[in-house]
């Protein structure tokens, strides 16, 4: 049964991450259907991103409410009925309007699904966690690129998608009772023990509560420059080594798909690595990975020295996001995971949000050419706060003890 389970939520972050790729591939062909400047996508993507953090905050409070099956069923219902939306859709403001329940969904999801498998699996299952939710990502396109192949509309592809997650969605409904059973971590999977839907947990009616616990502000700070490495890379990273660099736009694709690419076998890697290293060092080992990628991008070497970089940003990100996250109850306890998760969800969202557009609007004033600056920065404040964590939880002794103001 543990085994069944654990398979719906590696199918469960696939179709999280079959969304999250649309838009941006479909958009070309989506604009001139709707008659709006091609800059109003800007729109739907931050109404879908601010869903994402709302429910993010507040998942914590759903979990202990509802479970995590349902709260997982109830949002993968509310996704595929928004993406059945974006199909049907006969005019732009339709797709704002259905924007929100599809941040609202996969949100709820994310953060759900995280802080389960960080309390009752192993680290390894957090990293493969979040390569299948690459696959969803990778597939998302192929989906869309084969319909558009086939001389049929954007919406076909839309509606593939939606029938994926309402599949999914009756799969999740048939499956609730499995997420009922008494589970816990043990090495190689899951064993009896307290049942998690029923513990008593520290409740937070504050979704900002967690913040008094000490570590958690240094945590979140890590949390928001990952998300601005890997989002400020992916959305920019093309732009840089044609302007900075001379390449052709063509080769800079490839290049751009191999950094995603690293990111998900990268983490197919390191989740059998941590059969034999802990999380703390696979994070520092990211994040040194990420610091020599950079410099590779800074430094005037060839432009293959530069590409070369981009796929050891991508390889050094692989471990960092799952790791950190499957510490979360470790470092401030099982009865803080759930809203902690969620915080930690809503922050990283933040990150991915604000800080490419932020670093895109310096550049038009400035120069690309500063990308591997910003990055630097970004991963200096990660190894900084990483640091500056593990020494307070040192000093804090045991999980969830350490109640006060961080530093």
């Amino acid at each position: 049964m543990a085994t069944l389970l654990l398979l719906i939520i590696y199918t469960t972050f696939i179709s999280l991450g079959l969304p999250d790729s649309l838009l941006g591939v479909t958009w070309p062909a989506m604009q001139p259907d709707f008659g709006v400047p091609v800059s109003f996508a800007g729109f739907v993507s931050m109404l879908i991103s601010g869903g994402t953090i709302v429910s993010s905050l507040f998942s914590g409070r759903l979990l202990r409410r509802f479970g995590t099956g349902r709260v997982t069923a109830f949002s993968v219902l509310l996704t595929a009925v928004a993406l059945l939306g974006f199909s049907l859709a006969p005019a732009f403001g339709w797709l704002l309007f259905l924007a929100l329940p599809l941040g609202l969904g996969g949100g709820a999801v994310d953060s759900a699904l995280n802080a389960y498998i960080a309390e009752h699996y192993e680290s390894r299952h957090m990293s493969w966690l979040h390569c299948f939710w690459g696959i969803g990502a990778m597939t998302g396109p192929i989906i869309i690129s084969r319909v558009i192949a086939n001389h049929d509309s954007w919406r076909k592809g839309y509606l593939t998608v939606s029938i994926i997650q309402f599949v999914l969605v009756t799969l999740l409904f048939l499956s609730l009772p499995l997420w009922t059973r008494k589970k816990a971590r043990i090495t190689g999977g899951m064993a009896e023990s307290k049942e998690p839907e029923e513990r008593s947990e520290t409740g937070h009616g504050n979704p900002l509560e967690p913040l008094n616990i000490r570590g958690v502000k240094i945590v979140l700070v890590s949390f928001l420059f990952y998300c601005g490495i890997e989002s400020t890379v992916g959305l920019w990273g093309s732009s840089f080594l044609v302007k900075a660099k001379g390449l052709d736009v063509a080769t800079t694709a490839v290049w751009i798909s191999f950094f995603y690419a690293s990111i998900t076998a990268g983490r197919l890697v390191s989740g059998f690595l941590t059969m034999r290293v802990d999380n703390s060092r696979l994070i520092r080992a990211g994040e040194l990975i990420i610091l020599i990628g950079t410099v590779l991008l800074l430094l005037p070497l060839p432009s293959l020295a530069a590409m070369f970089g981009v796929i050891l940003v991508g390889l050094g990100c692989a471990p960092i996001f799952p790791c950190m996250l499957h510490e979360t109850p470790v470092r401030f306890g099982a009865g803080n995971a759930q809203t902690i998760m969620g915080l930690q969800m809503a922050v990283a969202y933040t990150g991915a949000t604000f800080l490419p557009p932020l670093f895109g609007f310096l550049a038009s004033v400035s120069t690309l050419a500063l990308l591997p600056w910003f990055i630097l920065c970004y991963i200096a404040a990660m190894l900084a706060s990483s640091e500056k964590l593990n020494s307070v939880l040192k000093r804090k002794g045991p999980a969830g003890n350490g109640v006060g103001v961080s530093g």
